[in-house]
């Protein structure tokens, strides 16, 4: 796998270098992330941030190691890096930057200090909510090395100011609130309030973008000369039970990033990348396997599960993990419906097209894999699945008797994919007969006939008529939803799915090409139409309003590449853009939205599951 590498041009410019994320996952829901640049800028970037009874609820804990230098002619030499209130960049540790790597999705810095070089390497353990932190020197010396602690424990949503952390020293650290524990060389605590670290990225979403930090200590080693290490740790859980020493956790980490990339027998070093991104999102919490939708603040959503289970489990040899959390999911039915997420602190069963899209993944599974006996164990389930759609359940979803389509809706809600709200009144409601939900309805009926139930073909055929009855227009485009003429690209999947109700036409793909492709994905409504944002930028309120309304999403390529693909002509070129995209924004992974403006700067979640999921699919077709 290509490494992603800066030089100082780029590290040194905090334009530049503290817009480009890395990202460690540790496997259980909790991650360590930072900027290249080494400046914190979200209230999400920290070394330690320790998922709880969900993904989504994690609590940050060790925000940053703060190295010093003190050279053999007594200077000392600081290499953080902090904005504060008012603007102020002190330390400026990133101008002695040399070069950034991401090396097998470990990544490493290097600082120059004249000869001196100080290398820095950081790796989640992977199955635990544990880092390994490894400072190197490289050239040059002796030197001595301090690393300063900067700590919290709160919601990684929130942030915290005025308050001192209890610390409790250990032979080799402390530990802070009795959540984490911190260890390495020659610890010497401290006790000391840092106040108004800012934020810039929260300050852009027009969110509160300052809190104080705890210095709760230093660790100290002296490094005579090259390749002396200092090892820190830090970790939650069982604080009796220490990870690997460092160095041992950094090339564990690596060795099994190799061979994440290697199951997925990439064909090109772009897909090596990707499998190696897929990584991040597929976890295993109390409950057994989950996907995590986005990092850095989004926990497991079942749409964005589903839609990207052939992405993650599918196309990087993880079958039988899938299948586990199938049968998971399977068990959490509720009225025919999966619930959409536990993010709100609540389960909410709002979407009309999870389920759908859990059909899809099922039915895709024994397609792939020919595991019948799934199939059969699944089928009451699934069958159930579609006798509550029948009958009708929340929302207001329910198959029209005569014509045997889906209709859904309920005041104040948005059910399908495209489901932003502000101050709780959508922006896209698409109540009614919307084109995605009733293209993957139909999929799911015929999935479920695949599985090995005929009940339904009946159902199928009907509806299948009604919809190209329904949903054509005069143009060859398909509506929206009925009577809702609106260019978007949810009709893409009315050409693209296995069971697909319409066959593509060449010219009206060409057409949507037109209006909705840019270099990182497709529209979410055309330039020029009624309500169309081109910038994904401001308050929350402007984001949201944005959202679905021309917001660029990468993973709908995988559904025009698949349109173009049933329709057994060449698939456009559309995915070589995406391998700029990895040195771009979240490194080595694809972001969730982009504007719908040029340039196409990426925003959202830096990382998100089912951007790179429909990538590896759909360059597999």
């Amino acid at each position: 796998m290509r490494p992603i590498t800066f030089g100082p041009q780029v590290c040194t410019d905090l334009a530049a270098g503290a817009t480009k994320e890395w990202l460690v996952a540790d496997g259980v829901g909790g991650y360590a992330m930072g900027t290249v640049a080494g400046l914190r800028t979200r209230r999400y970037h920290g070394l330690l941030v320790v998922a709880g009874l969900t993904p989504a609820s994690r609590m940050l804990g060790l925000a940053a190691l703060d190295a010093v230098v003190t050279l053999r002619s007594g200077a000392r030499v600081r290499l953080g890096c902090h904005e504060w209130a008012g603007g102020a960049i002190e330390p400026q540790g990133h101008t002695l930057l040399s070069s950034f790597a991401l090396i097998d999705g470990v990544p490493r810095w290097r600082w120059r200090i004249g000869a001196v070089v100080i290398e820095r390497e950081i790796a989640a353990v992977h199955g635990r909510p544990a880092v390994a932190v490894v400072h190197r020197l490289i050239a040059g010396g002796p030197v001595d090395l301090a690393v300063e602690a900067l700590c919290t424990w709160r919601d990684a949503h929130a942030d915290r100011s005025g308050f001192a952390l209890a610390t409790t020293a250990t032979a080799d650290g402390c530990v802070v609130e009795q959540a984490y524990r911190i260890a390495g060389p020659g610890f010497a605590s401290a006790g000391e309030l840092f106040q108004a670290v800012r934020y810039r990225e929260e300050a852009a979403r027009g969110l509160h973008d300052q809190e104080d930090l705890w210095y709760a200590g230093s660790f100290h080693a002296a490094l005579t000369r090259p390749g002396q290490v200092a090892e820190i740790a830090a970790w939650a859980g069982d604080l009796d039970d220490p990870p690997p020493p460092a160095v041992t956790a950094v090339d564990a980490a690596r060795a099994r990033n190799r061979a994440v990339v290697a199951a997925a027998a990439p064909a090109d070093s772009t897909e090596a990348a990707l499998a190696l991104a897929a990584d991040a999102f597929v976890v295993r919490t109390r409950t057994g396997p989950d996907v995590v939708a986005g990092y850095p603040w989004f926990g497991a959503w079942s749409r964005d599960t589903m839609i990207a289970y052939e992405g993650l489990f599918l196309a990087t040899g993880r079958a039988e993990l899938g299948r586990e959390l199938l049968r998971s999911y399977a068990a959490t039915l509720s009225e025919g419906m999966l619930a959409n997420t536990a993010d709100t602190g609540s389960v909410e069963y709002n979407t009309v097209d999870g389920t759908l899209w859990f059909l899809h993944a099922t039915g895709r599974h024994v397609a792939t894999t020919g595991d019948t006996d799934l199939a059969a164990e699944l089928l009451p389930a699934l069958t159930a699945v579609i006798e509550h759609h029948l009958a009708g359940t929340r929302y207001g979803i329910v198959a029209d008797p005569v014509t045997g389509l889906l209709t859904q809706g309920a005041p104040g809600e948005a059910l399908t994919w495209m489901d932003a709200r502000v101050d709780g009144v959508p922006v896209t409601a698409r109540a009614g007969q919307a084109v995605e939900v009733n293209a993957l309805w139909i999929n799911g009926l015929a999935s479920v006939g695949a599985l090995g139930s005929a009940a339904f073909e009946p159902l199928l055929g009907r509806a299948r008529d009604s919809f190209a009855r329904s949903f054509r227009s005069l143009s060859g485009m398909l509506q929206d939803v009925v009577g809702d003429h609106t260019l978007r690209p949810n009709q893409l999947f009315a050409w693209s799915l296995p069971y697909a109700p319409l066959r593509p036409d060449a010219a009206v793909l060409t057409r949507i090409g037109a209006a909705l492709l840019t270099p990182m994905g497709l529209r979410s409504q055309a330039p020029g139409s009624t309500g169309y944002h081109g910038r994904h930028r401001g308050t929350s309120a402007e984001r949201d309003t944005a959202y679905h309304t021309g917001t660029v999403w990468p993973w709908l390529t995988g559904a025009y590449a698949g349109a173009w693909h049933r329709l057994g002509a060449e698939v456009p070129d559309v995915f070589a853009d995406a391998e700029a995209h990895l040195t771009e924004y979240g490194l080595g992974s694809i972001s969730e939205t982009a504007e719908g403006d040029a340039p196409h700067a990426g925003t959202g979640c830096p990382f998100q599951a089912w951007s790179v999921a429909e990538q590896l699919r759909a360059r597999k077709l």
